[in-house]
């Protein structure tokens, strides 16, 4: 059974607030719903929380229509299992679907589902503290199986060493180019940002018309500010961040971009835009972005030929001693505290997230589970479409800068109402960056941060 739901529009330490809700519930295993939001039933104290009574009935999945395909693969894998899936917005674009609908079931006792699936990777900084989440690493999901997940890929799932959520794919940085078009002009792949901005002038000098990137997304600073280092959004506590937009890590880079956006080797239209497609996708020589772009951008919404696009590291700053890049998106599917079917529930998470038969095979973008990981690039390899191996990837994933967090405000929210604007009024990147640091202090503030600058 498949529903359709319409769109919409800190990390913090539970310990204390579970605590007291316990508490304030019942002073035994045994605690009662109606005390916690509503029922009657007893509760009981397994695998880290309080578990609603178990029976048997529907498994409830909310998924995003990507993640649609996994459902039903699992759904068709698993015919004993009877899977209500419901479709819904995955929070895209930061819409706070799942958190308004989650305070609705809180109030009323009921609706929750069993599993659900979100594109953001910030849903923890709410859905511990509103009693949502179930910790996975009590009980429910083996170390063994933790263990295999990419080094930091569940990073933004872990609340003082609990792990709530499990990523589901890698959304990490990497040079793609086109390497026919590359060896036709006689240019090799930059391995320094320093050879990128030269190669940016050339192309602009010798090959007018032709692009080195793309600056028109409202994802843009998490491919190259977050790349270069730059520290506008390390989140340094459960409700605490630090804003800097004024380092040199930062000003470099927009300084690069400033000068590729105004030769117009850089674009400022936007990968999916129409009048990117229209006008662009055949002037591709090298574009800087996430893992999905292979089979999201160039495949599908370009249509570049098989044996075009490649894979490189993304470049690094000369002098720079450990590898760095940046992150767009990826996913994380998170188990309710108030399944009634935690078994069903646990088997569908541990499936979706680790099994060959969907993130090995199927799956669209870069797998955060590592044996899976291995897999989807042998068949990436397999399919003939790339022309080279994309063995950067996997290199890739280790290396996303730890100093860019995902707080409960969206960086791309920020970036859309604040320096998107100005750049297609003429603006350079540089002279806006005090106004980027500005807006982001002011929405990390609305969202109750404590800000440090």
């Amino acid at each position: 059974m498949t529903v359709n739901m319409p769109s919409s529009g800190p990390k913090s330490a539970p310990g204390k607030r579970r605590a007291a809700l316990l508490a304030g519930c019942a002073a035994t295993a045994a605690l009662t719903l109606t005390a916690c939001g509503g029922g009657t039933a007893a509760k009981t104290n397994k695998d880290g929380f309080a578990q609603a009574p178990q029976k048997d009935g529907a498994l409830t999945v909310w998924v995003d229509a990507t993640r649609m395909d996994a459902a039903k693969l699992y759904q068709q894998q698993h015919p004993d299992v009877k899977v209500d899936i419901v479709s819904y917005d995955g929070d895209a674009n930061g819409s706070n679907y799942l958190q308004t609908k989650v305070q609705l079931f809180n109030r009323t006792g009921k609706g929750w589902p069993d599993v659900v699936f979100s594109s953001q990777n910030n849903e923890v900084t709410w859905a511990v503290d509103q009693n949502f989440a179930a910790p996975l690493n009590k009980g429910l999901i083996p170390e063994s199986t933790l263990g295999q997940f990419a080094k930091g890929a569940n990073d933004v799932c872990t609340v003082d060493g609990t792990v709530y959520c499990l990523r589901n794919d890698l959304s990490q940085a990497v040079l793609w180019y086109n390497a026919p078009l590359l060896k036709k002009f006689g240019y090799t792949v930059p391995t320094t940002w320093e050879e990128y901005r030269k190669l940016g002038e050339k192309v602009a000098e010798e090959h007018p018309g032709y692009l080195v990137g793309d600056a028109g997304d409202t994802f843009t600073p998490e491919i190259y500010l977050w790349a270069s280092k730059c520290g506008a959004n390390h989140i340094t506590g459960p409700k605490s961040v630090s804003v800097n937009t004024s380092s040199e890590a930062c000003t470099r880079m927009a300084r690069l971009m400033d000068v590729l956006i105004e030769n117009k080797s850089m674009s400022i239209s936007g990968v999916f835009s129409t009048d990117f497609g229209k006008n662009k996708a055949d002037k591709v020589l090298l574009m800087p972005g996430p893992a999905w772009y292979g089979g999201a951008l160039f495949q599908g919404t370009l249509k570049t030929p098989a044996k075009q696009i490649g894979a490189a590291p993304i470049p690094q700053w000369q002098g720079e001693t450990s590898p760095s890049t940046g992150n767009v998106g990826g996913g994380t599917w998170l188990l309710s505290q108030h399944s009634a079917h935690i078994k069903a529930a646990t088997d569908f998470l541990k499936w979706v997230t680790t099994d060959n038969a969907y993130q090995g095979e199927k799956a669209p973008g870069f797998p955060a589970y590592a044996p899976a990981a291995d897999n989807w690039l042998k068949k990436q390899d397999a399919s003939g479409y790339f022309a080279t191996d994309l063995s950067a990837l996997k290199n890739a994933s280790s290396q996303v800068w730890p100093g860019w967090g995902s707080g409960q405000f969206s960086q791309e929210a920020i970036w859309a109402a604040t320096v998107k604007p100005g750049l297609t009024q003429g603006k350079s990147v540089v002279s806006m960056l005090p106004a980027w640091q500005d807006s982001i202090v002011k929405y990390a503030r609305s969202n109750g941060y404590k800000v440090s600058q």
